[in-house]
């Protein structure tokens, strides 16, 4: 027998505490507003006029079930050339940690995702309204394009050998003055494990 191992994004709740965890079936979208609605282009990102304006961030993790033994070693990474017209300095970015495991602890760490919605989010980084769980560390953001096959995150090393959530990989767009409008092209992001 083999895990069943689902997708999923958390929404909602408080911190410590998500309101939903959604199966991300096909896809996810990166909005302005705490929500998994991937059809809803309701909620774009704003070119700012100065500076850089943010997507809501998001936690995306692997629900854990069926029959195995232990799994561990979670990894993330794009083909690491995000495509997407950002601007100067505009990216796709993850929580990142100084050391160790780069995903969030969950529901533990979990940090509700706040800013002004229809908007912009607030950053990761922000030292007061930033994901508590990253914003104290010397780099707490990182670019996704960075993130490839060949050298992926490291999200979730410990062993899990029943069913729960692994740790989360947060995520967050930033968008430039000089961003091209538009909604843009779908992009791959993968996890792979390992499980025995």
């Amino acid at each position: 027998m083999v895990a069943t191992v689902n997708v999923q994004q958390a929404v909602g709740g408080s911190d410590g505490s998500p309101g939903t965890y959604n199966n991300v079936t096909a896809s996810t979208r990166l909005q302005t507003k705490d929500q998994f609605a991937p059809a809803d282009t309701s909620y774009p990102i704003p070119i700012p006029t100065s500076g850089f304006k943010y997507s809501y961030w998001i936690h995306v993790c692997l629900d854990l079930s069926g029959a195995f033994t232990k799994i561990n070693n979670v990894r993330f990474y794009s083909d690491g050339a995000i495509g997407w017209n950002f601007g100067t300095g505009g990216e796709l970015r993850r929580g990142n940690r100084d050391s160790g495991d780069h995903g969030c602890p969950m529901p533990s760490d979990y940090d509700l995702a706040t800013g002004t919605e229809a908007d912009t989010g607030d950053s990761i980084e922000d030292e007061t309204d930033g994901h508590d769980y990253y914003n104290p560390q010397t780099t707490p953001t990182a670019n996704v394009a960075s993130d490839t096959e060949a050298s992926p995150a490291l999200i979730d090393s410990i062993d899990h050998t029943a069913a729960e959530k692994t740790k989360a990989v947060v995520l967050q767009c930033r968008v430039a003055n000089d961003a091209v409008q538009g909604e843009q092209a779908d992009e791959t992001l993968s996890f792979k494990y390992d499980e025995i």
